[in-house]
């Protein structure tokens, strides 16, 4: 009897995890796969994909399943997956995450977002679109979004049975983090039971998203003369707010006594200052906001600051942009 509801012509069911590092997406597709092969009987493969630099930047795992009577000799990119799991919302801006989607895929988005949003922000033809707000739940339980993107997972996985995966969070947590295995049992229940899935009718002749192959812009042709950088990697074009992971510091500019404990504690420049003067007429240098392409949301600031002036928020689409207040220097600079 056939385990695995759909397959590819290969026989392989395909799993590609987009995420940024730093949230857990290649421990996730591990614990993923151990569940679908020590618990379900299946034969599976884990692997991941990401540059030097991990934290922050794009992060893909693979995960491919097939019946326990077919051997699994591939271990390329999963290139048309038939469920996508987006880690971060801030992946759209930079990284194609439906690509090669089969018309009929799951797409499953750590968003506050309701599943139509989601469909027509993504452009999908169909299929199904599945939407868990995993940031809160791992905010509210102290845990990662991981353990919350797996239990949303397990939901949308037909084969996959969630207890299978509570087997593997008790072996993951029990013996060298056993004060997180609780959290993280309920962070996993609450994916699989908050997570909000809608299907769509797929069109006549769909065909789903063909798979295209990211080609870099300058190479051995097309690369400028002398070999001149045309894209440094400096401060003033770097973009941090990828980073975060849904908690953004907000600042209150009427509790602010411009301390500068904030700008002392922040490892990445994002205080922005104006010099004026005291009540006393004496120069002063007065902070006046926050530049948030800059910030990781690593709260260092908000630790940091005496009064208040500082506090920790949720952060919504559009906060970052409509607060930021962006550094004159840098902009000169990039201009």
């Amino acid at each position: 009897m056939s385990i695995l509801t759909k397959t590819n012509e290969l026989g392989f069911y395909e799993i590609r995890l987009e995420s940024i590092g730093g949230l857990g997406a290649n421990l996730a597709g591990k614990m993923l796969a151990e569940a679908g092969v020590v618990e379900a009987g299946l034969n599976g493969v884990s692997f991941s994909s990401y540059g030097s630099e991990k934290k922050g930047s794009p992060v893909k795992a693979h995960i491919r399943f097939t019946e326990p009577d077919h051997e699994i000799r591939d271990t390329s990119p999963v290139e048309r997956p038939h469920v996508v799991g987006v880690f971060h919302e801030a992946l759209f801006k930079t990284v194609d995450v439906t690509n090669g989607i089969y018309p009929d895929s799951i797409v499953l988005v750590n968003t506050s977002k309701t599943p139509d949003e989601i469909k027509e922000k993504l452009q999908l033809q169909g299929g199904t679109v599945a939407v868990v707000d995993a940031i809160n739940i791992a905010l509210e339980e102290k845990t990662r979004v991981n353990t919350a993107m797996l239990g949303a997972l397990f939901r949308v996985i037909d084969f996959l049975h969630p207890d299978a995966m509570r087997d593997v969070i008790r072996k993951t947590f029990e013996k060298k983090y056993p004060h997180l295995l609780e959290a993280n049992l309920r962070t996993f229940d609450r994916g699989y039971e908050e997570v909000e899935m809608k299907s769509y009718q797929v069109p006549e002749g769909a065909e789903g998203k063909p798979f295209t192959r990211h080609i870099p812009d300058l190479g051995y042709d097309t690369q400028a003369m002398g070999g001149t950088i045309t894209n440094p990697g400096n401060s003033i074009l770097k973009d941090l707010s990828g980073s975060r992971v849904g908690v953004i510091p907000s600042f209150h500019q009427d509790k602010c006594i411009n301390c500068a404990a904030c700008d002392t504690a922040c490892p990445d420049f994002c205080f922005v200052w104006e010099e004026g003067e005291d009540k006393k007429g004496r120069p002063q240098m007065f902070l006046q906001g926050i530049d948030y392409q800059y910030c990781k949301g690593c709260l260092k600031c908000v630790h940091a600051c005496p009064v208040e002036a500082l506090t920790a928020e949720r952060e919504t689409e559009g906060y970052a942009e409509d607060h930021r207040v962006p550094h004159r220097f840098r902009l000169a600079m990039n201009t």
